[in-house]
């Protein structure tokens, strides 16, 4: 490396440590680093007014698609078997809560040479609310003319909540939100920690707890003694009910349902004492088999939807009904992933994998669990990097962009960037 490069290289890593030292000031966002490297940057990414009205207007499209879907599943209890391949508890679920599914979701959109293109809806626990909303107020006053689309993210989906416990509850019911999370994990405490500010900055009482801490009484449920009226769930459906490996060589060592802590939650629900966001039927939609239903059932939807689908949806079918050989033929051109994993994790790209492990995948895959998509180039810069768009939407609504960049598929190396709009 010569010595220019290495002025430049300590000159950033200077300019960055100020600028973590701003992040981390807030109290929201506490670790600017992953594996020594910066998991954000100070530079926003444009986005034109052009762009983010297409991206808003496709993405409610969608959310709608999706609404449709959750409709058509409710009609037909047998698809839940027939086709999802539901264990007893996501049943469960699903029944106790449809239709409701949607509170806040996020949909990750790609710009491609044929327009945009949904990887997903993460419509169970979605993440990256505190780095769209902490960077874009951190560097939108450095920008004049341009606008924070997070700057209403919070107010958005605290009247979201308000209005569904409206609906849901009595009027005496406490103000209280219990927000339950995974407290072994500390990957989404920026998240808990933002939506405890939002919630306590407009009077209500907060409590944190597990699924474990979970308790009931005659008021509702009870999180260390503290009854709450309204459940902020950040803790994934897949994790509430029956757990199995997705590969059929592999076993986790925690496979029972948290029956307990799950009868407590939905019998609150189903009596009137409790409101759930997301509601517990998101375990439907986030199930990525519903890509596949879209396509292999897409004449069940309205003309609308139709359209909707062919436009943003890649091709996605169930693991199960397409031809080994085939997959194996055109490994290039198809992307498997398990029915709940997340990002990066249980994603296989055939044309990033070599051709044994491609083969080993698709041996492995536990029947039933997986999907397979029809892989899009997502459009790149000039240093090779794609920006992966996530869309906040709200009770349908779009309401806030969430943007990251990576060289290759996002991952947990993917960093989060300012999303403004501009121009």
């Amino acid at each position: 490396m010569s010595e220019d490069a290495g002025d430049v290289s300590h000159a950033a890593r200077v300019a960055f440590d100020a600028f973590a030292n701003r992040l981390v000031d807030g109290g929201i966002l506490t670790d600017p680093w992953m594996a020594g490297e910066p998991r954000f940057r100070e530079a926003p990414i444009f986005v034109t007014a052009d762009l983010a009205r297409a991206l808003y207007k496709a993405t409610e499209e969608v959310a709608a698609v999706y609404d449709e879907m959750c409709k058509i599943v409710a009609a037909h209890p047998e698809l839940l078997d027939d086709f999802f391949g539901f264990t007893p508890y996501q049943k469960t679920m699903w029944l106790a809560s449809q239709p409701l599914w949607h509170g806040i979701a996020r949909a990750d959109v790609f710009v491609t040479k044929d327009g945009l293109a949904f990887a997903e809806l993460n419509c169970d626990t979605p993440t990256g609310e505190p780095e769209a909303v902490v960077l874009g107020a951190l560097v939108a006053p450095d920008h004049d003319g341009a606008i924070d689309p997070n700057r209403d993210l919070g107010a958005r989906f605290v009247a979201m909540v308000e209005r569904l416990a409206a609906s849901e509850l009595t009027a005496d019911a406490p103000r209280t939100i219990g927000i339950v999370y995974p407290t072994e994990l500390t990957e989404d405490l920026s998240l808990v920690r933002l939506y405890r500010k939002w919630f306590e900055e407009r009077g209500y009482r907060v409590v944190l707890g597990s699924p474990y801490n979970l308790e009931a009484s005659a008021r509702g449920p009870v999180l260390f003694g503290t009854p709450f009226s309204i459940m902020v769930r950040h803790y994934k459906t897949d994790w509430w009910g029956e757990r199995a490996s997705v590969w059929d060589d592999a076993k986790i060592v925690d496979t029972d349902p948290l029956e307990g802590p799950l009868r407590v939650a939905l019998t609150a629900s189903v009596e009137g004492r409790c409101a759930i966001v997301n509601p517990f039927g998101s375990v439907l939609p986030q199930n990525k088999r519903a890509m596949a239903f879209m396509w292999e059932r897409i004449d069940s939807f309205s003309a609308h939807a139709q359209a909707v689908i062919r436009h943003h949806i890649p091709e996605t079918v169930r693991l199960e009904t397409i031809h080994e050989v085939e997959l194996i033929a055109q490994k290039n051109e198809w992307v498997i992933k398990s029915d709940y994993g997340a990002e990066g994790e249980e994603v296989i790209l055939g044309h990033l994998t070599t051709a044994d492990v491609w083969r080993a995948s698709i041996a492995h895959a536990r029947p039933g669990r997986w999907i397979a998509q029809r892989y899009f180039d997502a459009q790149v810069d000039a240093n090779g990097e794609s920006v992966n768009y996530g869309v906040f939407v709200i009770a349908g609504e779009a309401a806030g962009l969430y943007t990251r960049v990576q060289n290759g598929p996002t991952d947990d190396t993917a960093v989060s960037a300012p999303a403004l709009v501009r121009g």
